[in-house]
């Protein structure tokens, strides 16, 4: 994709926009300077490309760069991440805790073997210690906890059902009143 593509799929969608790098070598894209967000118009794009693209040769010389991903800017709400791992034991193992940046300073994550049923993926949601802020606090509302679910079985299903899929690892996905958002995903194949 070039710069003029990069600006053509932004006037699609609409502003404000995010870029993100596509690369097989890089698996946190904003760790690298691979992603920008809430751009607002064309010379953002174009800058936001050039910036990236010079932001992940510095930090990763190597890395193959497939591409920019052009996404419209979601509005900020509760980050969780939902992820699963094929064990060599148990199989495919699902996980779920707050999502973004928390997952890895909080370490507030569940797991479960995989296939789960509605009522297990509930547990999930309740076990971590973040569930107070999943049901409302203080003046924020409550997010759509069924929407949660939903997603939790969704992936259960995808990888009991599709035993080459090693991980996935979908964060952030942002949670509002109504529905959720997945807004980055990774899978690894086996």
């Amino acid at each position: 994709m070039t710069e003029a593509d990069a600006i053509a799929f932004a006037d699609d969608i609409a502003y404000p926009v995010v870029l993100k790098v596509v690369s097989p070598d890089v698996v946190h894209k904003s760790e690298v300077g691979g992603v920008i967000v809430n751009l607002e118009n064309a010379n953002q794009v174009q800058n936001a490309y050039r910036k990236i693209l010079a932001n992940v040769r510095r930090s990763k010389p190597d890395a193959r760069i497939e591409g920019l991903l052009v996404e419209e800017m979601s509005p900020p709400s509760t980050e969780v991440i939902v992820g699963s791992h094929r064990d060599p034991q148990f199989g495919p193992t699902l996980m779920f805790g707050l999502g973004g940046i928390f997952v890895e300073i909080l370490k507030d994550v569940t797991f479960r073997i995989a296939p789960v049923t509605e009522s297990e993926a509930m547990e999930m949601i309740s076990e971590v210690k973040a569930y107070p802020l999943l049901k409302g606090y203080r003046n924020t509302p409550p997010v759509d906890i069924g929407s949660i679910v939903q997603i939790l079985l969704s992936v259960s299903r995808l990888v009991t059902e599709h035993p080459q899929i090693a991980e996935i690892d979908l964060n952030p996905i942002l949670v509002y009143e109504i529905g959720a958002k997945v807004v980055d995903a990774r899978i690894i194949l086996q």
